[in-house]
């Protein structure tokens, strides 16, 4: 039996993925019966310990119970449409929007951590192989490593990501779009401090930042500081 110490995950939902990915599982796919039985046998393990539980893993646990007892209906529930429900769909899509985010937030982690590293100023940078929709390089006044750094520290002064919040409306990039472009002030320029100034989650810090590099490739504004060390900014492009 696996030793799954308690500090090692943020939530729920962070062990669950943990499972997905040590077992090799089929996110879309769940095996229910088999992941609430580890889940719940963790829980039990970790009180066993007298160690504190969260109340988000206990909720989790009577989740996941639910969750199987509605699969072992003999009569499957239909929707307006006649479809089967499958009582999986909600937790597919939390665990879903949690590895997006947590794939995001470690491609902004590593690119602050490869910045520490570098001296010299770059002008040019190639994104993560995570993230293939922006393969192409992006030229811009201030380095990727500067955004993700910025982005970065955001995101560690935002409380760590809760079943909760995975559980509202997801955050979607076209409205993180929508929402930087009307913030540019009459010159065409934005400040970085005033779009963090207006996101109150990780999530939204998270697609805020997709959603900046897909408009720097598309070449509606682009990244820059007024000087070395300086507040960066963005700026719009004239084609734009």
């Amino acid at each position: 039996m696996y030793k799954i110490q308690i500090n090692n995950f943020e939530g729920p939902i962070d062990l669950l993925l943990y499972f997905i990915r040590r077992d090799e599982l089929d996110i879309y796919d769940i095996p229910i019966s088999e992941i609430t039985k580890e889940f719940v046998r963790t829980v039990e393990e970790w009180k066993k310990m007298h160690l504190h539980v969260a109340g988000d893993f206990i909720v989790m646990a009577s989740t996941l119970m639910r969750i199987k007892a509605k699969l072992l209906l003999p009569r499957p529930e239909f929707d307006d449409e006649g479809e089967i429900i499958d009582p999986r769909t909600e937790l597919i899509q939390q665990l879903v929007e949690y590895k997006r985010f947590k794939n995001a937030a470690e491609l902004l982690g590593n690119l602050s951590s490869e910045r520490e590293l570098n001296f010299s100023r770059q002008l040019e940078s190639k994104l993560e192989e995570d993230f293939q929709d922006f393969e192409e390089n992006i030229i811009i006044n201030a380095s990727l490593y500067d955004l993700a750094k910025v982005f970065k520290n955001a995101i560690d002064n935002m409380p760590v990501v809760s079943q909760f919040e995975l559980s509202r409306e997801p955050v979607k990039l076209e409205e993180q779009k929508e929402f930087i472009l009307k913030h540019f002030d009459g010159d065409g320029r934005l400040k970085f401090s005033t779009i963090l100034s207006n996101l109150d989650t990780r999530m939204k810090i998270v697609v805020t930042f997709l959603a900046i590099l897909d408009m720097v490739k598309e070449g509606i504004c682009r990244l820059q500081q007024d000087e070395i060390f300086g507040e960066l900014e963005l700026q719009k492009t004239a084609t734009a």
